[in-house]
């Protein structure tokens, strides 16, 4: 049978096919030199460097997740941007922050929020939440190529499970291992200074107003440690970027909100300027 296109709307007989509800099947198949891991890159020459975004974290409290980054966004020993976004919707449930090559987490990004509405737009259902982690572990395990290379993207994932009611994060390593992690995750080269700050301000369930300040505590505490990562910038009005995701769906807090908890911060940090305390015991 001979292939007429305008019978399809000009469109290629492959768009029509219901083979799969994977976009990025369909496009290993039909276009597989648009994906990021199938480019052929040049030989670096004289020492490359990329940007690179820190720090991020992904949290469960008592009505869903949190998801936090800083603003910093480093090229070696430079700071090639201040006011870089690093988290990110993936669907109405569900978001992904990013640390790592800047330009190539981005791009993952792109790919997942599509991946994720093709499948819902082809199965008339959203993917569940362990079915949204698998598809972006495969999609970092082939940018393995490209981390052995030095251009790594480590993100984070999280989302409000809506058949078991309860908020949930993932970790990723460069392999696209995938590990559920409980209560916090944190990524990036602060990271180590962020989980710290949080393995003594954390609590379960907490409350969203306490989280939040637990979470801008502990990017404070990664920006004190690590050069890479940006801490609240009151003269320029930067501040961490916070999303937050229930039953209700996805929600970023707006910048005035963020403000006004990163304030207290930077005010209590001028009589404790190692933050608060824990107790000992």
């Amino acid at each position: 049978m001979t292939f007429d296109a305008r019978m399809t709307g000009g469109l290629p007989a492959a768009f029509l096919a219901a083979e799969t509800s994977s976009f990025l099947d369909f496009l290993k198949t039909q276009a597989p030199e648009l994906l990021p891991a199938e480019r052929q890159l040049p030989p670096a020459r004289g020492g490359f460097e990329a940007p690179h975004g820190t720090t991020v974290i992904a949290a469960t409290y008592a009505d869903g997740v949190l998801v936090a980054g800083d603003r910093r966004v480093t090229m070696g020993n430079l700071i090639a941007h201040r006011e870089y976004e690093k988290v990110f919707p993936a669907d109405e449930h569900s978001a992904i922050a990013i640390a790592g090559t800047a330009g190539l987490a981005v791009e993952l990004v792109k790919l997942l929020q599509l991946e994720l509405e093709h499948y819902e737009k082809i199965e008339g259902t959203a993917l569940s939440l362990d079915g949204k982690a698998n598809r972006l572990t495969s999609m970092v395990r082939d940018n393995l190529s490209m981390a052995m290379q030095g251009m790594a993207v480590i993100p984070l994932f999280a989302g409000y499970d809506v058949h078991k009611g309860v908020g949930r994060v993932f970790s990723y390593d460069v392999t696209g291992n995938r590990t559920e992690e409980r209560g916090f995750v944190t990524t990036g080269s602060g990271s180590v200074h962020a989980r710290g700050s949080l393995k003594k301000l954390y609590r379960e369930a907490m409350p969203e107003r306490d989280i939040v300040t637990a979470v801008v505590q502990a990017l404070y505490d990664a920006a004190d440690e690590d050069s890479a990562t940006g801490g609240p910038d009151l003269t320029r009005r930067l501040f961490p970027l916070i999303a937050l995701i229930t039953e209700d769906g996805y929600r970023r807090l707006d910048q005035d909100e963020v403000a006004a908890v990163a304030q207290a911060v930077v005010e209590g940090r001028h009589s404790a300027p190692d933050g608060p305390q824990a107790p000992v015991l």
